[in-house]
């Protein structure tokens, strides 16, 4: 079976900094992949490139088998890629549901009803279906990750990129994200690649993890693996 996702050798330069270097792999249907890094490792330009939001310096990025490499965000989502971002970007004067509503209605294109629907079901998953009505602007960080979350599911799409989801939520918020990650992943067999410094997230969630560092790939394994790492545990917390 074909992976989902294949990166070879993509790299992205800005004039002579070096946001990733060389990164090649694949991600399996229905994986879920954790991205980890310290700031400035790469891992959010890995993303927009993926996405069609910048485009390669070199190397070549392939969905389903077929190159995306050049195309634009609108037609990368059109084919079933879906992300979030790090610092919410909701329509703040549009309620929940008109949110996840617009969302459903660019992939959906088969009419008003199945958008409707399959909003109304994201808010749903999501925990929001009791704020439909409430503008945007007016909910709470958790809940704005909620629907940021929500609008990339109501596209449609199989792959979501999750950029630290989880980023300024309270312990209590970080816990009760993880389980409904858990279980959207599971209900709809979705691929996840999910960028987060919240580091028992991603070793609770994660098939596997790759690990960034100044834009080179560093190590790949499972999250027991790369805990034990010597070179990841040496660059993260120092030789002693």
């Amino acid at each position: 079976m074909s992976p989902v996702l294949s990166l070879h050798r993509v790299s992205k330069r800005y004039g002579g900094i070096t946001a990733v270097n060389d990164v090649s792999f694949t991600v399996q249907r229905g994986q879920f992949l954790g991205l980890m890094g310290a700031n400035g490792a790469g891992k959010t330009t890995l993303f927009s490139l993926i996405a069609g939001n910048q485009r390669l310096t070199r190397g070549d990025i392939q969905l389903h088998g077929q190159s995306i490499s050049g195309k634009r965000p609108d037609e990368i989502c059109g084919l079933g890629v879906a992300r979030t971002f790090q610092i919410v970007r909701p329509f703040r004067d549009m309620t929940v549901f008109e949110n996840a509503y617009t969302a459903a209605l660019f992939k959906q294109k088969a009419g008003a009803e199945q958008a409707r629907e399959r909003a109304l079901q994201t808010l749903m998953s999501t925990g929001l279906e009791h704020v439909q009505d409430t503008l945007a602007g007016d909910l709470t960080l958790s809940g704005q990750k909620r629907l940021e979350l929500a609008r990339a599911l109501a596209t449609g799409g199989d792959l979501l990129l999750l950029d630290e989801i989880m980023a300024g939520l309270t312990p209590s918020e970080v816990e009760a994200m993880l389980e409904m990650l858990r279980r959207i992943h599971l209900e709809r067999g979705l691929t996840i690649i999910c960028v987060e410094h919240v580091m028992r997230a991603l070793m609770r969630l994660s098939d596997e993890i790759i690990v960034l560092h100044h834009g080179v790939m560093m190590a790949r394994g499972r999250p027991e693996e790369i805990a034990q790492n010597p070179d990841v545990i040496r660059n993260y917390f120092g030789n002693d």
